[in-house]
């Protein structure tokens, strides 16, 4: 019987430490530039059935086997970070008023709607319930969260989740570093450029030659710019591209929805024709189905 046990035990301590590491191997895959699979991003968590930003949300998307869950940060008038969206908290909460206007201990007394706008009895989190909920087992992009990173550095710094961290924007690559220093041995850093505008091609080369992120977020109206499937090829080997599908102007029209419709004029056109290697979905079960049906997912 002792010997049972003593089994028992170290086959569930194995399965606790790879959960616990699974986020180290997905960073891993960021860093080498992995192409074999198509990397994951759960928009505001699994908000189709559990209310966005919320850490149900959050376990949904890490049993679908989600790589990424974006989530959304704003700060109370007691200076504490919480997960939601809108600087208000009408419409996703049983709340009113503005979250810069409003105490924790107010926060704390509301419940999370769902996507139909219906009272759930899930509550608000706070950034570092959620970091410590999430540490190690997902990787996580915070999404404005870059107004407050000096007090979003000391939380993760405190629950040790500073490699678990994407943060992604528009600047330059000289503002970035100077923005974010140090942070950037750890945090990974993501631009976003939309290729409709001006000199998109050129910013992309100061940022490899200035920083060397390993993705790129990439948006663009129409298929009638030819700039993405230049980038497919010019990229190659140098970074990941990363598109999102929430809504048709972000992909070209190659969007969730076109995706319901035809798979190969949605994903599969980001996957195969302008080589995405990252995904961001409002669906994220149903992109993982697609992946998997084509092995480019676990």
């Amino acid at each position: 019987m002792k010997c049972l046990l003593t089994a028992l035990c170290a086959l569930f301590m194995c399965g606790l430490t790879s959960a616990q590491d699974r986020a180290s191997d997905i960073r891993e895959r960021l860093l080498k530039g992995d192409k074999s699979s198509v990397i994951v991003a759960a928009h505001r968590g699994d908000w189709r059935n559990f209310p966005e930003n919320s850490l149900e949300a959050i376990d949904n998307a890490i049993a679908m086997g989600v790589d990424i869950v974006e989530l959304d940060v704003h700060r109370t008038q007691d200076s504490v970070l919480i997960l939601m969206h809108d600087p208000r908290l009408d419409r996703t909460t049983t709340g009113k008023g503005l979250i810069a206007e409003s105490t924790i201990d107010y926060i704390r007394t509301l419940n999370l709607k769902n996507g139909c706008n219906i009272r759930t009895i899930h509550k608000v989190p706070t950034l570092e319930e959620a970091l410590l909920h999430a540490k190690g087992k997902i990787m996580i992009n915070l999404d404005k969260a870059d107004r407050y990173f000096d007090q979003v550095y000391d939380l993760l710094q405190k629950t040790g989740t500073t490699r678990q961290i994407i943060m992604k924007g528009t600047k330059s690559a000289e503002k970035t570093k100077a923005k974010y220093g140090e942070y950037l041995n750890e945090v990974i850093y993501m631009p976003i450029v939309n290729l409709d505008k001006k000199n998109a091609e050129q910013h992309i080369e100061k940022f490899i030659g200035d920083m060397h992120p390993v993705a790129f977020e990439l948006l663009y109206k129409s298929d009638t710019n030819p700039l993405p499937k230049k980038l497919k090829e010019s990229l190659d080997g140098r970074t990941l591209i990363w598109y999102n599908t929430l809504w048709d102007t972000m992909a070209g029209g190659h969007d969730d929805d076109a995706s319901l419709k035809d798979f190969d004029n949605g994903y599969g056109y980001l996957i195969d024709e302008l080589g995405a290697r990252i995904i961001q979905t409002d669906r994220p079960q149903f992109l993982l189905d697609y992946l998997r049906s084509r092995n480019l997912h676990d």
